[in-house]
């Protein structure tokens, strides 16, 4: 038996054993993701379940308007717009390739950002549906179509697929649950901040989260079939 397949026999237990936890995980969100997704889909287009909220919880949110939380929200949404984001994603693609000399994860990170985009151009399509009263925005009227959250799904895919490339190959569990906590607490703030700025109904920023969901499966099982969580 020669060295280099006596190594590569030796790594590939290691490497089943670092995959079967990851797989788990991306079976779970991909699961999850999906299910939260199709039951906004059913609810929206059946006006029953989450979907009888939406006028309740648009109209809270427009009561609860202050100008302190005005301005840092308009300030979250304005960051995470669709094209501010894909930019971001792009730079932070861009730096860490030439920084880190790696392609496979920038890669992987802009792949999910590319599918989001699909996605969402696809679904936003064949939903149609109007978002709020012109008269409740309040940076501007959008004529586009509500369903889903393009803000919630681009920034929820680049704060949860970013996170599981860095912390995936270094830090200790507890880093990776705090930073996973940061990341979904960043998507929840910008979910809400449409809501309270008037864009979308609460089905459709939970509808985003269930695709950022389901994308950071995808990412997590194409990133584990390759390398398992290894650097590099």
């Amino acid at each position: 038996m020669t060295p280099a397949f006596s190594t590569r026999f030796q790594a590939a237990p290691a490497l089943k054993l670092r995959q079967r936890p990851l797989f788990l995980w991306a079976g779970i969100l991909l699961v999850a993701g999906d299910a939260v997704f199709w039951l906004m889909f059913a609810a929206v287009l059946s006006g029953t379940g989450v979907a009888t909220l939406d006028g309740a919880v648009h109209s809270f949110m427009v009561d609860s308007r202050n100008p302190l939380l005005t301005a840092l929200l308009m300030a979250v949404t304005t960051v995470t717009s669709p094209l501010w984001i894909t930019i971001i994603g792009v730079v932070v693609a861009v730096t860490w390739t030439v920084w880190k000399k790696e392609l496979w994860r920038p890669a992987v990170l802009l792949g999910a950002m590319v599918l989001a985009i699909i996605l969402f151009a696809v679904v936003r399509q064949d939903m149609g549906r109007s978002g709020p009263p012109s008269s409740d925005v309040l940076l501007g009227p959008d004529d586009a179509l509500s369903f889903p959250s393009g803000h919630t799904l681009g920034a929820g895919i680049f704060a949860l697929v970013l996170t599981y490339l860095v912390v995936s190959r270094s830090g200790s569990r507890m880093t990776g649950v705090l930073a996973f906590t940061g990341a979904a607490l960043l998507t929840l703030l910008v979910a809400c901040s449409r809501i309270y700025l008037g864009y979308h109904w609460l089905t459709d920023v939970v509808a985003s989260l269930g695709l950022a969901l389901g994308v950071t499966g995808i990412a997590v099982f194409v990133d584990a079939a390759r390398h398992g969580g290894r650097r590099g």
